[in-house]
């Protein structure tokens, strides 16, 4: 069995400016490191083979709070980064539903089929996550593993192992920052959920409201 802790980003820059921050490559807040701290100590007991990250700096500083400790490099996989925008990429919210509120409507209910002129589609980002996901278990046969990515690939992944469709996309919660998720892989590449988007590792005020594009459409209306 390889055990799989996948980790969501903690707080990014772009978080707190209500960007769509998508591949756009901002740095992490300040209460993103204090984040960053709690989750370190949750992983200091924990024993890890391996971590792997998204290119993306937010990403790349969460993998370092659980690697560094334990004298780990990380592994830089392009496939586990977060789905470009397309025409709102690194666009604040406002400015982007405002101008296209067909996308905000995708969005918040039928997030499949979101994929803005010249973004990443849902749907492509549903099957790329997974296939990333099993090639890591397959290269890791055994071990036990943490990988840094994203809300929106990650909410892609749950999607397929809790229902095994991307239909039910809105039936998963969405991550919270530096929130975690156990997965078990058999030797078949069969993958269970132990737990999913768990921050007990976060006091209330590290969990700041409204900085997802879901929570900030949901004000708007």
């Amino acid at each position: 069995m390889t055990d799989i802790y996948l980790i969501r980003h903690c707080e990014a820059k772009g978080n707190v400016m209500h960007i769509y921050n998508g591949t756009t490559d901002t740095d992490i807040s300040d209460l993103g490191a204090k984040q960053l701290e709690k989750l370190s100590e949750r992983f200091s007991s924990i024993h890890l083979d391996a971590v792997y990250s998204s290119p993306l700096m937010r990403a790349k500083k969460t993998a370092h709070a659980v690697a560094d400790d334990k004298g780990l490099s990380l592994i830089i996989d392009p496939a586990l980064i977060e789905l470009h925008g397309g025409i709102v990429e690194g666009r604040p919210f406002e400015e982007s539903f405002n101008k296209y509120p067909e996308f905000a409507d995708t969005w918040s209910l039928r997030p499949q089929d979101f994929g803005p002129p010249d973004a990443e589609t849902m749907r492509h980002a549903y099957i790329r996550i997974y296939d990333a996901v099993q090639k890591i278990a397959k290269e890791n046969k055994g071990k036990t593993i943490a990988i840094a990515s994203h809300g929106g690939v990650i909410k892609c992944l749950l999607a397929r192992l809790l229902f095994g469709t991307i239909e039910k996309l809105t039936d998963v919660p969405w991550s919270e920052n530096t929130d975690v998720s156990l997965l078990h892989v058999d030797d078949e590449g069969n993958i269970t959920v132990e737990y999913c988007n768990d921050h007990s590792h976060l006091t209330d005020e590290l969990l700041p409201p409204g900085s997802r594009i879901t929570s900030y459409i949901e004000v708007k209306k």
